[in-house]
């Protein structure tokens, strides 16, 4: 082993360019795959661990204790296929301010529980004690960390003039209150609903879990149940916006594996190729067929093996930007996000070298088959006759000689042409996907400012302990900031947590009035809210809430309910709030008020100049800029931009490997054209030529690939549902930039090495005959 180990370092270095290239693109597909692999993971493994050492609800159910009694519900835990039940619990909507604990106001489902234990639901307890006696309030807190201790004692004043004391702050990840407060303490609030929490045998899809509750329920009066919540529409909310990362993700790791397969496959079968005489002399030497395959497999493995190392680190560093970006703003209760699996780093450690192994073994047998004497007599010239019929066939032609002689070239190696042709079409499929997907997310960032102009955000009151009461009235705003000059449009907007049927969690409701010329194109599905009960939201919403257009649900505030209509669906939204209009508030809520206005300017009206005027209104008032970016959009257009940047230039290397081979095989064919007249201009003419053709059909096979691409990653964002304008972004210039591109990954990689041809001498040739 120590003779094969001499002979594969001295192979490394004799090919520091082809290990360089062999290293870059295991690099690049070990960094894609790890961060594929890592988001898959962080957005099911964090949730399904925590969920399972909380004993998490597989359904929380609420039933109309009017229509059902405790006994009854009690019962439903010895129900066929039920493993474990908690409850029956008191259940109540409690009116909450705004800002009282930095929330948005509105409502808040309040539990009655004796304690945070149970078979199912197990809530850990995060600062401060549980509520055991009246006056006492236990807040669930979805945000990840602590709350601190110095929130505990606040006070929330409750219909009736009682008064709760936050005591503590819990998680749960069921997510099946929003509070807890005693059973005593329930009673007082006089609820007309109840809770139970079921862990049922067969729990793994939606259909289960229905037909689950139905069997458990099954003995209990009509209509009794008015809904209920799985543990899978929790877990999508979970990951809903890491999913939306994923289908690029993986299609560029998919790529990069196809492009480390070619690429790797060509260099070896190029080196096994052009090395029949360095093979010829280690046989004569005394090595093996299966040494001689060894040392061309330890050639292969030191790059593979350097290149899913850095991969493996590069993947670790960029997994916690990407994860940050993708759960920002999700309830995670006590998931840990973030973190990469240790499996993921050791199956790409190990996989990529051992991918990059296999593919090498095959181009390598061919050398373990070749005897000796055939491998040095054949070290002294390429094969001969392949591809004349279609030399001569061109040469035929009125084609510039250099041109004919050119394309007749990748004939003669027919695989290789194919190896080489593979990394073209997915380069261009890649640069493909890369533009279409920038087209459409730049259109995207684009909704709601088509005209170019400005937006002005303005908010009244403050937060916190820096509330300042508005001098002026909501009217009085809202009148003043169209009064000044630039404004074209002022949309008003109210939020409030509200309560939905059937749901334990509140929603954010945006209750808008005002300019409506906003919705234009934000409107993907259905039509925009006009009249009182009339909702839109995101796809993530309606997906998580299983709603769709025409369906009705129930909203709650402030001790008022509304029958809501689902009469359209936006581009995109927060997965837990919806938006609706201003008389639906007016019916909830007749004495709220707007606190912030979103204030459209003329193209071309001074946005700063503006904000400052509308700061001086009122000192409450706060007037900025908005920032026309996205976080997201930004995120994954900077990927992909960098991910095709080095998938082109992996394409062009493996372009450069085959042309490098091919100048190699042929040297006394450039001396022989080269004696006879040929000028190093045609030499550099001829060589360009022979791959130029590839990147041609490469673009045309490309183009097609990279389109269906693009679209199968756009119509799987979970989170949001493109319309078909900022899908349909292929037009005349686009494509004959694309087909270009093939040609330029194709004459880029063969530049170098035609530039070298041209310069080899006659004498430096025979010589070396």
């Amino acid at each position: 082993m120590s003779a094969v180990w001499r002979a594969s370092r001295a192979a490394v270095k004799r090919r520091r360019l082809q290990t360089f290239v062999i290293g870059l693109v295991v690099l690049c597909s070990t960094t894609t795959v790890l961060l594929a692999l890592a988001l898959l993971s962080a957005a099911s493994d964090p949730f399904d661990k925590a969920y399972a050492e909380q004993r998490g609800a597989h359904t929380a159910a609420s039933f109309d204790t009017t229509k059902v009694t405790p006994e009854q519900l009690a019962r439903t835990a010895a129900q066929p296929g039920v493993e474990a039940a908690a409850g029956p619990f008191g259940q109540s909507v409690v009116d909450i301010p705004k800002d009282w604990l930095w929330m948005a106001g509105g409502t808040l489902t309040v539990v009655g529980r004796a304690d945070p234990a149970g078979p199912v639901d197990r809530i850990d307890l995060l600062e401060g004690r549980w509520a055991t006696g009246t006056g006492e309030i236990v807040v669930n807190w979805s945000v990840q960390g602590s709350p601190g201790t110095q929130l505990l004692g606040t006070k929330l004043q409750i219909p009736g003039g009682g008064t709760l004391t936050v005591v503590g702050f819990a998680t749960s990840m069921s997510k099946s209150a929003s509070a807890w407060v005693s059973p005593a303490q329930m009673a007082a609030l006089h609820p007309t609903s109840a809770q139970m929490l079921y862990r049922f045998t067969t729990s793994g899809t939606e259909a289960q879990l229905s037909t689950s509750l139905d069997r458990a329920t099954a003995g209990l009066p009509k209509e009794a149940l008015t809904g209920a919540q799985t543990h899978l529409t929790l877990k999508q909310a979970f990951s809903a916006l890491a999913d939306s990362y994923l289908p690029f993700m993986t299609l560029f790791g998919v790529l990069g594996l196809l492009v480390s397969v070619l690429i790797v496959g060509n260099v070896v079968s190029g080196a096994v190729v052009s090395g029949y005489r360095h093979i010829g002399v280690l046989k004569a030497l005394g090595f093996t067929p299966n040494q001689v395959v060894a040392v061309y497999l330890t050639m292969l493995s030191v790059p593979a093996l350097a290149g899913s190392a850095l991969g493996t680190l590069a993947g670790n560093a960029l997994a916690g930007p990407i994860m940050k970006v993708a759960f920002t703003g999700v309830d995670v209760g006590r998931a840990t996000v973030g973190e990469i699996s240790p499996w993921v780093s050791v199956a790409c450690l190990v996989g990529m070298p051992a991918l990059v192994l296999i593919t090498a073994l095959i181009p390598a047998l061919r050398a373990h088959r070749l005897p000796a004497a055939q491998a040095i007599s054949a070290g002294g010239a390429p094969r001969t006759g392949r591809g004349l019929r279609v030399q001569r066939l061109l040469g035929a032609t009125r084609l510039p000689r250099p041109v004919s002689l050119g394309l007749g070239q990748p004939f003669a190696r027919p695989a290789r042409t194919l190896l080489t042709l593979a990394a073209i079409v997915l380069g261009v499929t890649t640069v493909t996907l890369s533009t279409g997907l920038t087209s459409t997310l730049v259109a995207f960032g684009n909704v709601g400012k088509e005209d170019g102009a400005a937006r002005i955000q303005v908010t009244t009151g403050g937060s916190g302990d820096d509330r300042t009461v508005p001098r002026l009235s909501d009217a009085q705003i809202e009148e003043r900031l169209r009064a000044l000059p630039g404004a074209e449009g002022v949309r008003a907007r109210a939020l409030s947590q509200a309560s939905m049927t059937g749901q334990n969690q509140p929603v954010f409701a945006d209750f808008y009035r005002g300019d409506g010329s906003l919705y234009a194109h934000t409107i993907v599905k259905g039509r925009a809210p006009a009249a009182a009960g009339e909702i839109v939201a995101g796809p993530a919403f309606l997906t998580q809430h299983g709603l769709k257009i025409g369906d009705r649900t129930t909203l709650e505030l402030s001790g008022k309910k509304i029958t809501a209509t689902v009469v359209g669906q936006v581009i995109e939204g927060n997965a837990r709030a919806l938006e609706t209009t201003w008389d639906t508030l007016t019916r909830l809520a007749p004495d709220a008020h707007a606190t912030e206005y979103t204030v459209r300017l003329a193209p071309g009206a001074d946005a700063r100049a503006y904000a400052e005027a509308a700061g001086k209104l009122d000192p409450a008032v706060h007037a900025s800029v908005l920032d026309p970016g996205n976080a997201g959009t930004a995120t994954v257009i900077t990927f992909s931009t960098v991910f095709t940047v080095l998938l082109t230039l992996v394409a062009s290397l493996g372009v450069f490997n085959t042309v490098l081979l091919n100048t190699r095989e042929r040297r006394r064919d450039l001396g022989m054209l080269k004696s006879i007249g040929m000028t190093p201009r045609q030499v550099v003419l001829m060589t360009v030529t022979s791959v130029a053709g590839l990147g041609a059909v490469g673009a045309l096979l490309g183009i097609p690939l990279g389109i269906a691409a693009h679209r199968l990653v756009v119509d799987h964002v979970g989170v949001v549902d493109f319309p078909e304008y900022m899908k349909d972004v292929w037009h005349a210039p686009q494509l004959a930039a694309m087909l270009l591109a093939g040609v330029m990954i194709a004459v880029l990689g063969a530049l170098i090495p035609a530039r070298a041809a041209a310069r080899t001498t006659i004498a430096t040739v025979l010589h070396t005959e």
